[in-house]
């Protein structure tokens, strides 16, 4: 460089590559993720106050639908019921029964078999309904290579979900 000064261009081309890298930090989303504004599947007061992960769990599903990630949302609301299937059975002290013998938690299909045979839980019929409807909805979303959800697909079942979500919250002593 004829005339000027190494370090001080150096220093000039540090100092922009730093503004670059807190330029590209600051356009990541946060850490933990968005909180949704739209409540267009679930409302988030069925989970407030309830366990932190529920409520993210809800935002995501929220989020996902608002920005049209619709097989993303299935996906989510499949993972809701799934947790929540297992917190009523930890509520009643009864998790043995959804578990392996090296104490992995059974996937969702044999955890619906097992709380609709569950002693003196008798859900409801749209809970029942719900049930299954989710883990068709959310099975094709993540693991069909053809499917993808639709819009309309969400929202045939989300009402029958929201009924569910708010059952299980119920029994699983959240609420």
């Amino acid at each position: 460089m004829k005339g000027g000064s190494p370090p001080l261009a150096k220093a000039g081309l540090e100092l922009l590559k730093n503004i670059a890298d807190d330029i590209r930090e600051l356009q990541l989303p946060p850490e933990k993720g968005r909180i949704s504004l739209a409540q267009p599947v679930l409302p988030l007061s069925v989970v407030r106050d309830t366990r932190p992960y529920l409520e993210t769990i809800t935002h995501q599903l929220n989020g996902s639908y608002d920005h049209g990630w619709y097989d993303a949302c299935a996906v989510m609301m499949r993972r809701l019921i799934e947790t929540l299937i297992i917190e009523v059975f930890e509520k009643r002290g009864t998790a043995r029964r959804i578990q392996t013998p090296t104490g992995d938690f059974f996937q969702l299909k044999k955890l619906i078999g097992q709380i609709l045979v569950e002693p003196n839980l008798n859900l409801g019929r749209k809970t029942k309904q719900a049930l299954s409807d989710v883990k068709e909805l959310g099975d094709n979303s993540a693991h069909s290579r053809w499917y993808t959800t639709h819009r309309g697909d969400i929202d045939n079942i989300k009402t029958n979900f929201r009924v569910a979500v708010q059952e299980l919250v119920g029994r699983s002593g959240q609420a």
